[in-house]
């Protein structure tokens, strides 16, 4: 889907329909290993759904929310979500994380802002003892050492499975 009405779409840019595997799809599966078993999750900036549809695919034990603010995402999200028979995991919801309300294990997010920038738009989401859980790049501790994290504690994971090119997930723990 992501190969054909993704790119149709411009959820996905037309150069990226050969890379979808190694660029888009196979960079979100190390979060999966950091989230908690059955945790309730919300992906802010869905997008194209990465990360949140490829967790749901390997973590069926969660339930996820996928927030997005462009109507014609929240389209595809939902034909994705109905086509791949996860209704009863993910709910769609259109809208921002700064509006947006409710508690959650964990929050989980790629390609939506700087860490300085991200966690305040986020932190009213995340419960007591949950976390941020952020897809990041190379530049990933320097995004930590930027943000002023008042008492909550950052960790930076650097993942790598077989087969996978090295991954980075920040994650903020709520206390």
């Amino acid at each position: 889907m992501l190969g054909t009405i993704g790119i149709e779409r411009g959820l996905i840019g037309p150069k990226e329909g050969d890379r979808i595997w190694d660029r888009h799809i196979a960079n979100c599966i190390p979060v999966t290993t950091l989230i908690p078993q059955r945790a309730s999750v919300v992906d802010i900036g869905s997008g194209a759904g990465l990360p949140g549809i490829v967790i749901a695919l390997a973590r069926p034990d969660t339930h996820l929310t996928l927030v997005e603010p462009l109507q014609r995402r929240v389209d595809f999200l939902n034909e994705v979500v109905l086509d791949l028979d996860l209704s009863s995991q993910i709910t769609v919801v259109r809208g921002k994380a700064e509006g947006f309300r409710g508690s959650f294990d964990v929050v989980t997010s790629r390609a939506v802002a700087p860490l300085p920038k991200l966690l305040p738009m986020v932190r009213h989401l995340i419960k007591s003892g949950g976390s941020l859980l952020a897809i990041k790049g190379e530049s990933a501790q320097a995004e930590i050492d930027a943000t002023p994290l008042n008492k909550q504690k950052a960790l930076l994971h650097e993942i790598q499975l077989p087969d996978f090119d090295l991954a980075r997930v920040i994650e903020v723990q709520k206390a």
